[in-house]
C-alpha cells in the first residue's frame, strides 16, 4: 500500500471551509454573525434582521427589512396540499414530519429547479417563512386544534406562538421567543449546517440541503438536548428540595451519565447564548408567577459548576423558556430547525457562491492490501 492519509476523528478542528457568516472564538467564548457580536444583536434586532444579516452579510435598511418582512408574510401561508399532508401523516416523531414536509414544500416552490443567485435566495427566504409555520401548524393540529392563519401584522416569533397557542402572546413572550431564535439562528459548521453545505455541493436544490440539514438535527447528538434537560427537571419533579436535586445530578455524575445540556465542542468558556436564556428563563417564570423551574435549572448548574466545572449551553435554559411559553417537549428540536434554517439557507448560498464539490478521503484502516482473490469453493 502507497498512500497512507491519517485525519482526525469527527473532524475534530479540521478547517472544512472558508464562510463569512459565522465566527466562534470557543477560549474567550465570542459568537458573532458577519462581525455582529451575538450579545449586541441580542439586545438590539429582531430574527428578521438576522435572517438579513445570515444572507446578505450586513443588517437591512429599513425599507430592506419590509420587504423582507412582506416576504415572510406571504409564505407563512401554507399551500392547501402541505396541510393535506399533515394531516394524513401517521403519528409519530415530529422531527419526521418536518422532515417530509419542507421535502413536500419543493414541489410547490417554482424556482426549485433554478440554482441561480436571486432564485435560490428568494427560495431561501420563503422556506424560512415556512418552516416556522409547519412547525406551529404541526404542534397545533397535535393537541386537537386547528389550523391557525398568520397574521401578517406580526413579526416571526409572533406569528409562530399565535398559530401554535391560537392567542396573541405578550410582548415578554415574543421577546423571548424571538430571543430564541436569534440565538439559535447560526452557528458555524455545526453537523447540520455542515450536512446542508455538502448537499448544496453537488449543486442540488435549496429544500434538498435544508432536509439534509435536519436529518443531521435529528439525532440526539446534535438536536433534542434541550428536551432531555426538561425531561430531567419534569423527572425530578417541580417540588424537589435542593438535596433532591443535588442528589439526582450526583447520581447522574457518578453513573458517568451525561448530564444533558452542558459542555461544548467548542467552547471552553460558558456558551454566550446561555447567558441570554437564562435571563429569559427568569422573566418568564417571574411574570407567570412560577419561578420553580429556573431554580431548579440554576440549582442544576450550579451543582455541575462545582462538581465538574464544565458550563451550560445554549440548550439548558431554553428548556426552560419554551416550557413556560407553553411550548411542548416534542416541539424542542423542530423550533431548533425553525431558527436555524436561516443559517442553513445561508450557508447554502454561500457554498453555491463558490462551489467546489465537497470530497474529504478517509483513512483506511481494512485489511492489508493485496489480498488474495480465492475461489468460491475455497473460501
Amino acid at each position: 500500500m502507497t498512500t497512507k492519509l491519517t485525519g482526525k476523528a469527527g473532524l475534530e478542528d479540521v478547517v472544512a471551509a472558508s464562510s463569512s457568516i459565522c465566527f466562534i472564538d470557543g477560549e474567550q467564548g465570542i459568537l458573532s454573525y458577519a462581525g455582529h457580536d451575538i450579545h449586541e444583536l441580542v439586545r438590539s434586532v429582531t430574527y428578521e434582521e438576522v435572517c438579513f444579516l445570515l444572507w446578505n452579510r450586513r443588517l437591512p435598511t429599513r425599507s430592506e427589512l419590509g420587504d423582507l418582512q412582506s416576504i415572510f408574510a406571504s409564505a407563512r401561508r401554507l399551500p392547501e396540499g402541505i396541510l393535506r399532508l399533515l394531516r394524513t401523516l401517521p403519528s409519530g416523531n415530529a422531527m419526521d414530519a418536518v422532515r417530509t414536509l419542507v421535502s413536500g414544500l419543493a414541489h410547490y416552490d417554482l424556482e426549485v429547479v433554478d440554482c441561480s443567485p436571486w432564485a435560490s435566495y428568494r427560495s431561501a427566504v420563503r422556506l424560512t417563512g415556512q418552516v416556522s409555520s409547519l412547525v406551529a401548524t404541526y404542534g397545533r393540529m397535535k393537541t386537537g386544534g386547528g389550523a391557525i392563519d398568520p397574521d401578517p401584522a406580526l413579526g416571526h416569533a409572533a406569528n409562530f406562538l399565535l398559530m401554535l397557542k391560537g392567542e396573541r402572546p405578550t410582548e415578554l413572550e415574543t421577546r423571548a421567543f424571538d430571543t430564541a431564535l436569534v440565538l439559535h439562528a447560526d452557528h458555524e459548521l455545526n453537523a447540520s449546517t455542515f450536512a446542508a453545505r455538502v448537499t448544496a455541493a453537488t449543486l442540488s436544490d435549496v429544500h434538498s440541503a435544508v432536509v439534509a440539514g435536519i436529518g443531521a438535527l435529528k439525532g440526539p447528538l446534535h438536536g433534542g438536548a434541550n428536551a432531555e434537560v426538561m425531561r430531567i427537571l419534569q423527572e425530578i419533579g417541580e417540588d424537589a428540595t435542593a438535596a433532591r436535586i443535588d442528589k439526582f445530578v450526583q447520581d447522574m455524575l457518578s453513573r458517568k451519565v451525561k448530564v444533558p445540556g452542558f459542555g461544548h465542542r467548542v467552547y471552553r468558556t460558558e456558551d454566550p447564548r446561555a447567558t441570554h436564556l437564562r435571563e429569559m428563563s427568569r422573566q418568564l417564570g417571574e411574570n407567570s408567577g412560577n419561578t420553580r423551574w429556573f431554580e431548579m435549572s440554576q440549582r442544576i448548574e450550579a451543582v455541575m459548576e462545582r462538581e465538574t466545572k464544565i458550563a451550560a449551553n445554549v440548550d439548558f435554559y431554553s428548556a426552560s423558556v419554551y416550557h413556560t411559553l407553553g411550548i411542548s417537549v416534542e416541539l424542542f428540536t423542530p423550533i431548533f430547525a425553525v431558527s436555524r434554517v436561516a443559517g442553513w439557507t445561508a450557508h447554502v448560498l454561500e457554498q453555491y457562491a463558490n462551489n467546489r464539490l465537497i470530497r474529504p478521503r478517509a483513512e483506511y484502516t481494512g485489511p492489508e492490501y493485496p489480498q488474495l482473490v480465492t475461489s468460491l469453493d475455497e473460501r
